[in-house]
């Protein structure tokens, strides 16, 4: 058996995995195509290459990223110890220099004794040891085109076109309605519009700005997942035979059909985030909350997932990850990252700190761990392991992830709350189980 703990990419997710593994005594070969070859995205060799922002989100302790911030923290993450040093002036958030950022991180691992770098391309994974994937979101044609043969086509995305997710608990519910089309299993909720709410929101939706892609993005819509904001410019009525479309959800409280519906389904079994239906899009984030509030029945939904529409490559995570991010079809092989199923640069990083302690605890003949269900990554990392593989899109850190608390207190008293619980669990948890930590609550 190989002593070696495989790293694939060394963007956000495999930066971490990387050292994370090294650290509890892993030899690491750490693979990086870049310079050889890059990506449309990228424009330096360096590791950890802040592509699309500069923010790791915001800090504070009624923040989810905030959360997932003080657990890296306590973890001993290299993303996180990078940021402190890169870090500049952004209010709430921390924000870093990008240069003085991944130029930290790459001198951090280049200098590790037990990580060994290889700039080269990974075609197909290696057959000996533990394997971690960490290729982001522009996993190389090869590469992609291999683990398609391994878990097969219907497993692998090529275009992320996602929907507004909203916090259960922020939804009205004395206006939306459970019911499923034409007497089907109530599994929807149904927020119901009048002609008049109808026209507001659509005209709304035909003035909102989209967000401007990338040129290697190249957006190609196509009729089975079309934007909600380009159905609305074929016309007044395309929606209403759409996603909008009443028939056979009458509402209870009147017997009738409303003029329009919108529907909302799970993204969780325990019904703490719903997704709009049909509802994916690629308007800038600002309209998009304003549109969702016109939404009888949303006017006060916290959106805790904004839509998207571009190029990304993504797992089908529910159908082929366990929690501990290990393949269910592939025994010690792990994925992190985008690949994975994360939104967000510091999701990506966190999933990669979980994959590289799972895979050296392979090495090591130790099973492997998943966090306690009230941390941040361990609400995320079970939320990839049982959301809906039937519309699965990429998740970010949110409170929906994690129980709620019971007290009625505000809002901000609640998250503090579920911050502290969060990470004083996430703390125990490294402890009982040996794995390194700074012992840091803060």
């Amino acid at each position: 058996m190989s002593e070696i703990v495989h790293v694939i990419g060394a963007g956000m997710a495999g930066s971490e995995a990387a050292l994370a593994a090294a650290r509890l005594g892993a030899r690491v070969r750490l693979y990086e195509m870049r310079p050889k070859r890059m990506t449309p995205a990228h424009h330096t060799d360096r590791f950890a290459e802040l592509v699309c922002s500069n923010s790791l989100g915001g800090e504070s302790p009624t923040n989810a990223k905030g959360l997932l911030q003080a657990e890296m923290r306590a973890a001993g993450s290299v993303i996180m110890h990078a940021a402190e040093r890169a870090r500049v002036p952004a209010g709430g958030a921390l924000a870093v220099d990008r240069e003085v950022f991944s130029q930290i991180v790459t001198e951090r691992l280049e200098a590790h004794p037990r990580i060994e770098v290889v700039r080269d391309e990974v075609v197909t994974l290696p057959e000996d040891g533990p394997v971690v994937l960490a290729t982001g979101p522009l996993t190389s044609d090869a590469l992609a085109a291999h683990l398609q043969d391994l878990l097969g086509d219907a497993f692998l995305a090529f275009y992320d076109a996602a929907a507004p997710v909203v916090l259960g608990e922020t939804i009205n519910t004395e206006i939306c309605y459970r019911a499923g089309r034409y007497g089907q299993a109530a599994d929807y909720l149904n927020c119901p519009m009048t002609e008049a709410e109808y026209r507001r929101f659509y005209e709304a939706l035909t003035r909102a700005r989209k967000h401007t892609p990338h040129d290697w993005e190249r957006l190609e819509f196509f009729e089975g997942c079309m934007p909600i904001e380009e159905l609305a410019r074929r016309g007044y009525q395309t929606p209403l035979f759409g996603p909008l479309k009443p028939v056979g959800l009458p509402d209870p409280r009147t017997g009738q059909e409303p003029f329009a519906v919108v529907q909302l389904r799970r993204e969780d079994r325990e019904g703490r985030m719903w997704s709009l239906v049909g509802f994916q899009t690629g308007l800038k984030w600002g309209d998009q909350k304003e549109i969702v509030r016109l939404i009888p029945g949303l006017e006060s939904a916290e959106i805790v997932r904004y839509g998207v529409m571009h190029r990304n490559t993504y797992l089908n995570a529910p159908r082929l990850l366990h929690s501990t991010l290990e393949l269910r079809k592939l025994p010690r092989v792990f994925v992190a990252g985008v690949l994975a199923g994360t939104e967000g640069y510091l999701e990506s990083a966190a999933t990669g700190w979980l994959a590289g302690v799972n895979a050296a605890r392979a090495l090591q003949g130790l099973p492997p761990l998943t966090p306690p269900e009230e941390s941040m990554l361990g609400g995320l990392v079970r939320f990839l392991a049982t959301a809906n593989s039937e519309n699965f899109q990429p998740m970010n850190a949110n409170w929906g992830l994690v129980p709620s608390v019971t007290a009625r207190v505000p809002k901000k008293e609640k998250r503090q709350i579920m911050y502290r619980r969060g990470l004083e669990a996430f703390v125990r948890w490294l402890e009982a189980e040996g794995v390194p930590h700074t012992n840091r609550i803060a």
